[in-house]
């Protein structure tokens, strides 16, 4: 057994939950950021490269090229455009 005294519970419950919901909205704030560029991507028509489309994705690069030429990505399908030089440009598609 351990020589230490038993903190109350109440001492952590509060504060942990607080900033555990405070960081849980931030990164739903993030989701939505990032939800909002790929609708805009997709609604614009633009082409994006394999590294922008992986940050936008926050997987490596070499994770979206090994997916294939077409695949959705939640509310996306994306396919696999053209090549230019040495990048792979890629397009997002909204879906239902």
């Amino acid at each position: 057994m351990s020589d230490l005294p038993e903190l109350p519970h109440s001492i952590f419950s509060e504060s942990d939950n607080q900033l555990s919901r405070t960081l849980r909205v931030g990164q739903l704030q993030n989701l939505i950021q990032t939800l909002r560029i790929a609708d805009e991507v997709a609604k614009q028509g633009y082409l994006i490269s394999s590294s922008e489309l992986a940050d936008l994705m926050d997987i490596n690069a070499s994770a979206v090229t090994s997916r294939g030429d077409e695949w959705v990505w939640r509310n996306w399908v994306v396919s696999r455009v053209r090549r230019e030089g040495n990048q792979i440009l890629w397009q997002l598609e909204w879906v239902d």
